[in-house]
């Protein structure tokens, strides 16, 4: 096994814990964690139809629909007829939905912030904050 093979590996291994840390640091309250990723799909790219959703999620469409059934019923996301195609429905965040996630963000980037200062000396966050644009690079990439 290569060194690249092993640095794979063990990025994997890493983010993967870093992902578990970060949500325990700001649990989902009353949310299911596929309520929350719905959430977040409709705060980053806008508003989307159940099927958009679905795809996005990788779930059945059916499944994605009792989903956003109960975030509407919740007050943290409302439908509106796509203008394109009346048949569809487009759902975006609400008011309440963006405060939620914000709040929910805020938790999660004092944790973090918190862990570097704490853990990583001043040269150690340099270094980190170097590292960001090659992982930004990794996140981006399709194949």
């Amino acid at each position: 096994m290569n060194e690249l093979t092993v640095t794979a590996a063990s990025l994997r291994s890493l983010v993967g814990r870093l992902v578990r840390r970060l949500r325990e640091s700001a649990p989902p309250g009353d949310l299911t964690w596929s309520q929350v990723a719905v959430l977040g799909y409709l705060v980053r790219d806008g508003a989307m139809t159940v099927t958009e959703l679905a795809d996005a999620e990788g779930v059945r469409t059916q499944s994605m629909g009792a989903t956003v059934a109960s975030l509407q019923a919740s007050g943290m996301v409302t439908g509106e007829p796509d203008p394109n195609d009346g048949r569809k429905t487009r759902y975006h965040a609400t008011e309440a939905c963006l405060a939620l996630v914000s709040a929910n963000r805020a938790m999660r980037d004092d944790w973090l912030l918190q862990a570097m200062e704490s853990q990583l000396s001043q040269e150690e966050q340099q270094q980190l904050t170097q590292l960001v644009p090659l992982l930004q690079k990794l996140a981006d990439y399709s194949s």
